[in-house]
């Protein structure tokens, strides 16, 4: 029974952990796409993915607040946008989305 006792509190760590890891995963959107594709398929059955997903990605800006800087490539990858450097020189449009 101590046996037992001490392999679900090990499992229930490593799972606090792997839950804790995915979080800060979630944080950094380029470092997210390479480590899910990691994840097997299975591990979504038991993970709180989108509970995960509106905590980590939740921000914090209010209506009104100017947006965080940013630094990008283009698409072409030849030179990298700041959105520092159209800061009070022109508007600026910002899509999100997919047009796939």
């Amino acid at each position: 029974m101590r046996k037992l006792r001490a392999f679900i509190v090990a499992l229930l760590v490593a799972y606090g952990v792997l839950l804790g890891v995915l979080f800060t995963v979630m944080r950094r959107p380029v470092v997210f796409g390479q480590a899910m594709r990691h994840v097997p398929g299975p591990m979504m059955m038991v993970i709180p993915f989108k509970t995960l997903w509106f905590a980590a990605r939740a921000g914090g800006l209010n209506v009104g607040d100017p947006a965080p800087d940013f630094n990008l490539p283009t698409r072409d990858r030849s030179a990298h946008v700041s959105l520092a450097t159209f800061r009070g020189k022109q508007p600026v449009v910002l899509v999100f989305g997919s047009y796939t």
